[in-house]
């Protein structure tokens, strides 16, 4: 973060300084007291489960030079608000209109899914251009994104934001922490159905980034995706759309896995055709990727530059697509960080793609999908049963049509198509039936937690 006095963080965010105090923030702000290093501003936050006010003698005492708080305390010099979180976005957007004037450069990303994914792609093939920050993990609400902007500084060329939606107007109100001048919208899918109801409202929700951009900026939009190519007519921006089409701008020809599921293509733009060979697992990256390449250009690299990166690009968040080897020949892929229809049909076309004895699919349920949950699940079975998955294992109470699916589909119940009550049992069953050169898939919605069955995975190479 730029350095900041307390009281310029008491103007910018809308508080009021409990004492005097000319200290400086010459650190990271933190919501959490345990990571608490010397210059750093600790914001007070209540969550679910624990209310930061209460730890505010330990950030002082781990060097906090102040806090973002709803009542003073005598640890520390506070900045008090109504509410930290929107104090944080306030700050935040301060922060971000100082370093805007100086030539920094916002790149936004939404979409059904791949944000993360597409995210560590983008921040990877940027930061060969100039230095780059781009969020860990999945930072893309009203606090991640505050955060994010907060650890870029003067030196900062480029700010890659990840961009969710859990409502109509919340992309909007994260655009005006954070105007971007570049937006990238990946996908429409069946995320978050339960909040918004149809895929159309969906479409609304993510649309509201193109809208954000003004007109200098570029929006960049993957036209195999309609209802993304047709927020072309929102936006007063430049498009620039993706593709494997002979009409998109930036596109992939020529296609192929290796042995790895890792896809190979050729980046075709401006008349440029260049080789590039993906470090990540499963054909959906190469979506990713495009979209990736779309923006990095826009924001001035040379298509040449964007292959070479993009080649050179790993998998940086947990729980997507990590694949490993045990010791005596099993393969875990571990993509439990999040699902939904789209994308759990993406992890079985990565499966497929993968060389094996037997493919194993172990699928907990996908949440957030309204009242349509119980025909996605059956049909997730299916779709598990035609990708060719030799042994389907569906997890928890919630994943029982994924079962019902598969054995609707031919898969014989009990055999090839089985339901556990949970991980444990999951975990009891695998440990009898994995054998060397088996593949296992497991993947599931992040509140089923199956990243900790993927991780027992690993912890024997006998499979106990």
């Amino acid at each position: 973060m730029i350095e900041l006095t307390l009281r310029e963080v008491a103007a910018l965010a809308g508080g009021a300084l409990t004492v005097p105090a000319d200290a400086r923030v010459t650190g990271k702000v933190t919501l959490d007291s345990r990571a608490v290093a010397p210059g750093d501003l600790f914001v007070a936050v209540v969550g679910e489960r624990v209310d930061g006010h209460d730890f505010l003698g330990a950030a002082a005492a781990a060097g906090a030079v102040g806090a973002l708080a709803t009542r003073a305390d005598d640890a520390l010099p506070t900045v008090v608000v109504d509410d930290p979180v929107v104090a944080l976005g306030r700050l935040a957007a301060g922060v971000h209109a100082r370093l805007a004037a100086g030539g920094l450069r916002t790149l936004g990303i939404t979409g059904s899914s791949g944000k993360t994914s597409t995210k560590d792609l983008l921040g990877q093939v940027l930061a060969a251009a100039g230095p780059t920050v781009s969020p860990p993990g999945s930072y893309n609400n009203d606090i991640g994104l505050p955060l994010t902007v907060l650890d870029a500084d003067g030196t900062t060329r480029f700010l890659v934001l990840e961009m969710g939606a859990r409502g109509p107007g919340h992309i909007a109100r994260l655009c005006r922490i954070a105007p971007p001048g570049i937006g990238v919208v990946l996908n429409v899918g069946s995320a978050h159905l339960g909040e918004f109801g149809t895929p159309e409202g969906t479409a609304q929700a993510k649309g509201e980034l193109v809208e954000a951009l003004p007109e200098e900026g570029t929006a960049v939009l993957n036209a195999e995706d309609p209802r993304v190519l047709g927020m072309a007519a929102r936006t007063r921006a430049r498009v620039v759309t993706t593709g494997r089409g002979a009409d998109a701008d930036v596109r992939a020809t020529g296609v192929t896995l290796d042995d790895a599921a890792r896809p190979r293509f050729t980046l075709v733009t401006a008349g440029e055709e260049h080789p590039v060979a993906l470090q990540v697992a499963g054909e959906h990256q190469v979506a990713n990727a495009l979209s990736a390449a779309g923006a990095a250009m826009a924001a001035g690299m040379r298509p040449a530059d964007v292959a070479t990166a993009l080649s050179g690009a790993t998998a940086r968040s947990r729980w997507r697509m990590e694949v490993d080897r045990r010791a005596d020949g099993v393969t875990v892929v571990n993509d439990a960080y999040n699902a939904n229809p789209e994308s759990m049909r993406a992890a079985l076309a990565a499966l497929t793609g993968l060389p094996a004895a037997r493919r194993i699919a172990v699928l907990g349920a996908m949440g957030e999908l309204g009242p349509d949950a119980p025909a996605e699940h059956e049909r997730l079975g299916r779709d598990a049963a035609d990708a060719g998955v030799d042994l389907i294992v569906a997890v928890g109470a919630d994943a029982v049509g994924i079962a019902e699916g598969a054995a609707a589909a031919g898969r014989r119940a009990g055999e090839e198509s089985v339901h556990v009550p949970d991980r444990a049992a999951a975990r009891e069953l695998l440990s009898e039936v994995l054998r060397p050169g088996d593949v296992v898939l497991v993947k599931a919605s992040r509140a089923y937690g199956l990243e900790l069955l993927a991780a027992d995975l690993l912890t024997t190479g006998t499979g106990a």
